[in-house]
């Protein structure tokens, strides 16, 4: 295994142990990046150590410890942190719970959706602040304040760490939503990239479907985490046939089956499978449902609509939410037909007033009901509201097709 990918890996885990150790994140990460730097330059001469991680919790220890020793402003910290000898490596909390309370930590609810986001790719992804600030287009140094701001607000929070088996299983029953949330944009994001030139960012995706698989083992018992995984690889299978040659935008019903990705969509309905055999009485369970459905029609003819109207029904019912509505009202087109879906869109305004969305949706219910002119200003409509060149220019065509 090559040292940089094994850094990787163990390295949320160390930032883990020492960020609940010693109670300050800051430090904790800074401790963590001059131990790896070490690793990198002792390891190659010396060989891998039988323990990497404890090897790197023990160097990392040593470096906050004499850091806390030379900071006179923090005297008392000093006492606690400087005392506390270095645990053996038989005697260090599992890897499991370490990475389990670093990603509760960064997903904290004290914290906004986007710096959750930037905090979880930086400590439990190991992504640099350059490689994150890339992934949603904005510059270096904003990405930069937006993660201080993030860590400088937990550090004004009253214990914000597990500490124990008891206040881990609290942490999460507190929390899970908000990692579920943290890690369900993320993968959002890079499925459909909201601004810029790509339909996708296919490595914030990836780096969303590899943070849920942590988050799956650490919980393989809640079927909501495992749901949020099904329901990722199934929309990730499609990856491949949602653009054409020249990177156009290629919808649900007029892609290419045949490139949808098997190995994904085998592994989603499996786990899809799994997560609902508990009940439809979570979000992540009915949207894993519906994508289920989905990946199983081998046409775009083939979908089974009136079940997937009855989950959006469900959703909509558990979580009322503009988009869920959105989308109902597509599964009710296909099932009862336009003018019944345009009804249920007829309150959704003032909640997507901003979005290019609705406008876009409406443009294909009033082309199903075969009125030209309304689908026409709402496909030009929409097309003036997002921020995506591809969409942009996909609903541009619609349009320019319609006027034919």
């Amino acid at each position: 295994m090559e040292i940089a990918y094994l850094l990787r890996e163990v390295a949320p885990t160390v930032l883990g142990v020492l960020a609940r150790r010693f109670g300050d994140f800051d430090a904790a990460e800074d401790a963590v990046q001059e131990a790896m730097l070490a690793a990198t330059m002792q390891w190659p001469r010396t060989g891998l150590p039988d323990n990497p991680r404890a090897w790197l919790i023990q160097v990392a220890q040593r470096r906050m410890a004499d850091a806390v020793r030379s900071d006179i402003a923090r005297r008392n910290r000093e006492v606690t942190a400087a005392t506390r000898e270095v645990q053996p490596p038989s005697d260090i909390e599992p890897a499991r719970e370490d990475t389990l309370t670093l990603l509760l930590l960064c997903c904290h609810p004290a914290l906004s959706p986007a710096s959750a986001i930037a905090l979880t790719l930086r400590a439990v992804g190991g992504l640099t602040t350059e490689e994150i600030a890339h992934a949603f287009l904005i510059p270096e140094p904003t990405m930069a304040q937006r993660i201080s701001r993030a860590k400088k607000r937990l550090a004004t929070l009253e214990r914000p760490f597990a500490s124990s088996e008891r206040t881990e299983t609290a942490a999460w029953a507190d929390r899970r939503d908000s990692v579920l949330h943290v890690l369900y944009l993320m993968f959002t994001e890079g499925h459909t990239a909201s601004a810029g030139a790509a339909v996708h960012r296919a490595d914030l995706a990836a780096e969303a479907i590899r943070l849920t698989r942590i988050a799956q083992r650490l919980r393989p018992d809640d079927p909501e985490v495992t749901a949020l995984l099904a329901l990722m690889l199934l929309t990730d299978a499609r990856r491949a046939a949602r653009t054409g040659p020249g990177g156009e935008l290629v919808p649900l019903p007029e892609q290419d089956r045949t490139r949808w990705n098997r190995t994904q969509l085998t592994e989603g309905i499996r786990l899809a499978t799994t997560a609902i055999t508990t009940g439809l009485d979570g979000p992540y369970r009915l949207q894993a449902a519906i994508a289920a459905l989905h990946a199983q029609a081998r046409r775009a003819e083939d979908t089974d609509w009136p079940r997937i109207l009855l989950l959006y029904t469900k959703l909509a019912a558990l979580t009322p939410n503009p988009m869920i509505t959105l989308n109902r009202a597509v599964a009710t087109a296909m099932v009862h037909g336009p003018a019944a879906a345009l009804a249920l869109t007829t309150d959704l305004e003032p909640a997507l007033s901003t979005s290019h969305r609705l406008d876009a949706v409406r443009g294909h219910l009033h082309e199903m009901a075969g009125d030209r002119p309304e689908a026409i200003a709402c496909y030009t409509a929409a097309a003036r509201r997002t921020t995506s060149t591809p969409e942009r220019d996909y609903l541009l065509l619609r349009a320019a097709q319609l006027r034919q």
